[in-house]
């Protein structure tokens, strides 16, 4: 795909992968919408990145709300050709001492908040696909999971499901809209230098411009390859 003027959606782009992925786009010259939560966080980004960069405040796990901020961009940017859903959250404890809450909270960001998300672009897309004709791709869908929706962990169980299930709906979903010409991907990040789930990386830990940079590779690629799951892992040390 050609991102140059491209629109893409970047949600959970206030920081870590989503931050990075957001300004890689921009670099390839993408026209860049970023949806957080966090108002503040969002205006920030907007004086540093400049006018590719259009920040929206919005909480995934709301369907009325992605749906209205997804609109919101297609209409205000007149397309919309990558979605990347990014936004997530870990909250991890014993199976039996997790809080319902916590439990929600996961299923909600990380699995209810693509559905959310992925809803309301894909009609956008359809539409793009069919003026665009059989040469172009109508659309692009990278959804970031983790390693975690390949293993099981232990103390990880409600993360492991909401990735778990991200997993089989990016394969159902990429088998549905490969026909309409929309693309979907699915990135696998091992440990990833950030602060998610409150504990301090691995010392071994990706950097998040490394997932970001494979993120903009798979978008990049030709129109009649479709690169449908990536696995990232870290390296470590060599054996002495």
């Amino acid at each position: 795909m050609d991102l140059t003027n491209a629109v893409v959606v970047v949600t959970g782009a206030s920081r870590g992968i989503g931050l990075a992925t957001a300004r890689r786009f921009l670099d390839a010259g993408a026209r860049v919408a970023g949806l957080a939560r966090s108002k503040d966080d969002l205006d920030r980004l907007a004086e540093t990145f400049g006018d590719g960069f259009t920040p929206v405040v919005c909480d995934v796990a709301d369907a009325e709300a992605a749906k209205d901020a997804i609109d919101g961009v297609a209409s205000d940017l007149g397309q919309l050709d990558v979605l990347v859903n990014n936004a997530g959250l870990g909250r991890f404890g014993p199976v039996d001492d997790l809080d319902l809450d916590d439990w929600d909270a996961q299923i909600d960001t990380n699995l209810s908040g693509v559905f959310h998300c992925t809803r309301a672009a894909v009609p956008h897309m359809k539409r793009q696909g069919d003026a665009r004709g059989a040469d172009e791709t109508g659309g692009f869908i990278v959804n970031v999971a983790s390693i975690a929706g390949l293993i099981g962990n232990p103390e990880l169980s409600a993360y492991n499901a909401s990735k778990y299930g991200l997993r089989g709906f990016s394969d159902a979903i990429m088998k549905e809209l490969r026909p309409f010409g929309i693309k979907v991907s699915c990135v696998y990040p091992g440990s990833v230098a950030t602060e998610f789930g409150g504990s301090d990386p691995k010392p071994t830990a990706m950097s998040p411009e490394s997932i970001a940079e494979t993120i903009h590779h798979v978008v990049a690629s030709p129109h009649q390859t479709l690169i449908s799951e990536v696995v990232l892992r870290p390296m470590v040390g060599r054996k002495s």
